[in-house]
């Protein structure tokens, strides 16, 4: 009853904020109790492609503009996520005497993101993921956030603020509801919590409304006033939802069906909800938080999803010198290195590691294919390289270079192959490598860990099953890996010849 409750006061609120749902529009709440409240949006009637099925005022959005704590962050110098937090925690410190009480207590205390896990569960349940160093490093920054720029506004005379909504816990939950709630309005407002769009769930590659906004010209003359450089730099950190340029009829779209009042989308004060496809009565109407895997859907939403076709799997560079200073020395391990570098290859880079990717079908990154190659060359063949690139001089200008065989180099007018083949010792590489990676995990195998989803609560363990379907995909493209370096040893000719060519590598 409390949940119902809940929601007659938010949808009164909607009204009351010109916030406009569409009547075909369920907000329906999940079983459970009011303190886990969770909402899904479902259709009533059929949707069509082009139907505007929410408008949201941009004054009704959250954010470090709207906020009544709005100077003390401006004289705060703080924006983006921490800014952003500052007006969460604010507006739920004055209870019902702020502007979105109802919308607050519709929303839940927190989201169950890992950054909100212990120390003893992040490495209980995360070691060997992706995730497992990641939220380690999250919770130290945000300790170190909260206490440079947070506490120290407990004594700001600007507004008296209760320190019971300022402690380290309200703002690491006030962090997970941000992470997984916030929306990118505009230059001028910036990131912000938007009522109605939080409430559509997620479905990876499957979006069926879609968040747009018009550019605002009047705004965009305070676009100075946003400081965005605090927005984290989390997993797949591009693929944060944000508000679009809205769709016009020659897109597609007609302005949809909700009511003569509604004007054609040019108003730059508004938000809206478009549908992009079709949806038949009854069923869940999707958004998607973007393109993205386990690990940053995890990190940044608390959920995973089965099969996800955007997972992968990432090999550190270190792990790939720990390999070769297993069969040579440390010079020679430097040495090769330097040359792929020389040859303008690089892997991914993320705060101070370097990595390579594993795709979700097992295949791995060229750049980590061609130091293999090189840290397996015999020292001649190394040196007949070195000699000639040093010869060519500057890359820049040069032919793509290319190694055919065993020491043979071509210099190639035009792009790569696409069909590369590594050699037998490159295949048994990647099989030291998955074995090294998937060492990380611990003692547990595979099917340990399918068994152990298997009889594993969603709803009563999420932790525990989140972080086996998260291991799961992971170890599962290790298989792919190892399938990957199979067949390829299998498809290479008895003359143990292999391709490789060069390429620019654009740095991430």
């Amino acid at each position: 009853m409390a949940a119902t409750r809940r929601m007659r006061a938010f949808k009164r609120w909607m009204k009351c904020q010109g916030i406009e749902c569409s009547d075909a529009l369920h907000l329906a709440i999940a079983k459970g109790s009011a303190e886990s409240l969770s909402v899904s949006v479902e259709a009533l009637c059929d949707l069509r492609l082009g139907d505007v099925v929410g408008r949201i005022p941009k004054q009704s959005c959250l954010t470090v503009k709207t906020t009544g704590a709005h100077q003390l962050i401006e004289e705060s110098q703080l924006g983006g996520n921490l800014g952003l937090s500052i007006a969460v925690m604010y507006e739920k410190s004055i209870g019902p005497q702020s502007p979105w009480f109802q919308y607050l207590q519709l929303l839940p205390p927190f989201e169950p993101i890992p950054m909100l896990w212990s120390f003893p569960e992040i490495d209980s349940f995360l070691s060997g993921t992706e995730l497992h160093k990641t939220v380690k490093e999250d919770k130290a920054l945000f300790y170190e956030d909260w206490k440079e720029c947070i506490e120290p506004l407990l004594g700001s005379a600007l507004l008296e603020l209760n320190p019971n909504f300022f402690s380290i816990q309200e703002y690491f939950t006030a962090r997970s509801l941000i992470s997984s709630r916030s929306f990118e309005i505009d230059k001028y407002h910036g990131f912000g919590m938007v009522p109605l769009a939080d409430l559509f769930n997620h479905k990876t590659a499957a979006e069926d409304v879609h968040f747009t906004a018009v550019s605002s010209h009047s705004e965009s003359e305070n676009d100075s006033d946003i400081d965005n450089s605090d927005i984290d730099n989390e997993i797949d950190g591009d693929d944060e939802p944000m508000a679009q340029d809205s769709y016009s009829e020659k897109d597609g779209f007609s302005g949809g069906d909700m009511g003569s009042s509604w004007t054609s989308g040019d108003d730059p004060t508004f938000l809206e909800m478009i549908m992009i496809k079709d949806v038949k009565a009854g069923a869940e109407v999707f958004n998607t938080y973007g393109s993205l895997g386990n690990a940053a859907l995890l990190h940044r939403y608390g959920f995973t999803e089965p099969d996800n076709p955007f997972d992968i799997v990432n090999i550190d560079l270190e792990l790939v010198l720990q390999w070769s200073s297993s069969l040579f020395s440390c010079r020679h391990s430097r040495r090769r290195l330097s040359l792929w570098r020389k040859l303008d290859y690089s892997g991914c880079f993320s705060e101070n590691t370097e990595y390579f990717e594993i795709s979700f079908d097992g295949e791995p990154e060229v750049d980590l294919l061609v130091l293999l190659y090189i840290m397996l060359l015999p020292e001649e063949e190394y040196h007949e390289i070195d000699l000639a690139l040093s010869a060519v001089g500057n890359l820049n200008k040069s032919p793509s270079l290319c190694f055919a065989g065993k020491g043979n180099i071509l210099f190639v007018k035009g792009s790569m192959s696409n069909n590369l083949l590594p050699t037998k010792d490159v295949c048994e590489a990647l099989l030291s490598l998955a074995d090294s990676r998937e060492a990380l995990y611990g003692l547990s195998s595979l099917d340990d860990d399918i068994k152990s989803l298997c009889g594993c609560c969603r709803a009563t363990e999420f932790k525990l099953y989140h972080s086996l379907m998260l291991r799961i995909s992971e170890r599962k493209i290790l298989e792919k890996l190892r399938c990957y370096a199979a067949a390829a040893a299998a498809r290479i000719p008895t003359t143990g010849k292999g391709a490789y060519s060069r390429r620019k590598v654009k740095r991430t």
